[in-house]
């Protein structure tokens, strides 16, 4: 392993009836290693054991974790579809002497032989494309027919089998509709999220979804697969929002890759249309889809990613070139590793070998050498990425965090206030503890300080994703990334009644502008 397992697990550690073996992937709180039955049951010989330690930290560090595993367990245990990978059970680890462990959720699931996203670094438009979207849309569509919608399909969250067959995986943001709409943690990956969801109310209970979000991401990941490229134009994710904004506004039309062969070329427009209400049902695309593919040969995993024996001396150099060839599996966490096909700021191109670092990390979209340190690029950049909000950049958040605190994570400032003002963002606790959970649900007990960066950062991109689509969309002046960010210090209502930032205010929001300026890479925005 190049960088530190979220849950490190020691090769042959044994829980229930798995020994652990090597590693697959890692999150930021989950991590992934294969599993060998120690038994004579009739279990598979190998597995993927995905740890997840829901028995250790702070509740509101780990709360919306333990709801998220929730999710995925309960589709897990409810449906058995051939399309959608398997659970076969679910462990507590008991472990007292190993305070890491001791309480962790270890899911285990079918193994896979790799990811699509796999497929794509190393074969952008592959032979086998028509045969796995047909597999893909049957999976959708067993979801949607019971009666679930995904939330998250995108090339990561699709793994595929020793005969190169799809499944589906990654169930952590589906939930279970209620009539016409069902209610999800309001993140997703953004190349793979409906124009309406762009600006969907977060209620208390998550954002609204329908199964035809899922429908869109679907046309999406067929561009992608069919053609190399994604539907909406533009270099990186936020230029693809833009784009994606522009185009449910009517204000740009969707021009899809001349590449696009002809049989698929309505099918994809039809998942993409502006609303969701014109978007074609998940029955009648997967007809049309299975009639596309027609003939189409079956799935086979190129070469990189088919199983093979190895000596042991030649399993650390092929492990290795793994990590830069194949992106991790998609088992439902957000691996470090997992760039290549999704376009993520800092991702290496197709087959390429670039490495990202911290230091670099997000370099497409924040400058590296403008003096933010290091420490704090990735929990910047993911902040940003986790927003679909458009204006919500990597730049922003690091310039309002200049201006709030000059990156200063022990800044305390009790005079401020009844509570005061706390770390690099100057969070007051009893607001903090609305965005310090990812599924957009309250904290349980108000945060105390000192606050984290690990907390305190990914909140301000929730908040200001909050914000965002509660500012006048016409009648104020300015940047409206100031604007974000002088709501931020005050609040939506007085930046709406003042028509832009208050008087009272701009000093400070003189102070993010510059610093946005400053640390957005030249030729952006």
């Amino acid at each position: 392993m190049t960088e530190p397992y979220a849950v490190p697990v020691p090769k042959g550690y044994r829980v229930g009836v798995w020994e652990v073996r090597e590693p697959i992937a890692t999150g930021a709180f989950g991590s992934v290693y294969e599993g060998r039955r120690t038994d004579g049951s009739d279990l598979p010989r190998t597995a993927a054991l995905k740890f997840l330690p829901t028995g250790t930290g702070t509740p509101r560090q780990l709360t919306h974790l333990r709801e998220l595993v929730d999710r995925e367990v309960e589709l897990h245990r409810r449906l058995k579809q051939p399309r959608l990978i398997r659970m076969y059970d679910t462990l507590t680890v008991d472990d007292p002497a190993r305070p890491a462990l001791d309480g962790a959720t270890v899911l285990v699931l079918e193994k896979a032989e790799g990811s699509l996203s796999a497929l794509l670094a190393a074969e952008p438009r592959p032979a086998a494309g028509p045969a796995l979207l047909a597999q893909i849309c049957a999976g959708l569509a067993q979801l949607h027919h019971a009666g679930w919608v995904h939330g998250d399909l995108k090339p990561a969250n699709v793994l595929l089998m020793r005969d190169g067959s799809a499944r589906l995986a990654d169930f952590n943001m589906a939930a279970e509709l209620e009539g016409t709409h069902a209610y999800t943690p309001a993140f997703s990956t953004p190349d793979y999220t409906p124009p309406e969801l762009l600006w969907s109310e977060i209620g208390e209970r998550g954002r609204r979804i329908r199964p035809s979000a899922d429908v869109w991401a679907f046309g999406v990941l067929a561009h992608l697969l069919l053609t190399g490229s994604f539907p909406l134009p533009g270099a990186t994710p936020t230029a693809r929002r833009d784009a994606a904004a522009a185009y449910a506004r009517g204000t740009d039309d969707l021009r899809l890759s001349p590449e696009l062969p002809d049989a698929w070329r309505e099918i994809v427009r039809d998942c993409l249309t502006r609303t969701h209400a014109d978007r074609i049902g998940t029955q009648e695309l997967l007809r049309r889809v299975e009639a596309a593919a027609g003939t189409a040969r079956s799935p086979r995993l190129p070469r990189a990613l088919r199983p093979r024996r190895r000596s042991r001396r030649t399993t650390t150099l092929a492990a290795a070139t793994a990590v830069v060839a194949v992106a991790a599996l998609g088992y439902g966490v957000s691996a470090w590793v997992d760039n290549g096909a999704d376009g993520g700021a800092g991702a290496p191109r197709s087959g390429g070998t670039t490495k990202v670092t911290a230091a670099t990390y997000g370099a497409a979209e924040l400058r590296t050498d403008k003096g933010i340190p290091v420490a704090y690029r990735r929990l910047i950049v993911d902040a940003a990425h986790d927003c679909v909000q458009p204006e919500v950049t990597p730049a922003l958040i690091a310039a309002l965090l200049k201006a709030e605190s000059n990156f200063d994570p022990d800044l305390s400032d009790p005079s401020v206030g009844e509570e005061g003002e706390y770390g690099i963002a100057r969070w007051t606790p009893s607001l903090l503890r609305w965005w310090i959970r990812a599924d957009g649900v309250p904290a349980e007990e108000t945060p105390k300080p000192p606050l984290t960066p690990a907390e305190s950062i990914p909140a301000v991109g929730r908040y200001l994703c909050y914000m965002e689509p509660r500012l006048h969309q016409t009648g104020l002046s300015g940047d409206r990334r100031v604007l974000l960010a002088a709501a931020y210090r005050t609040s939506t209502k007085v930046v709406n009644d003042a028509g832009g930032v208050p008087p009272k205010y701009r000093d400070y929001a003189a102070r993010v502008a510059h610093y946005l300026k400053e640390y957005t890479p030249p030729g952006k925005k």
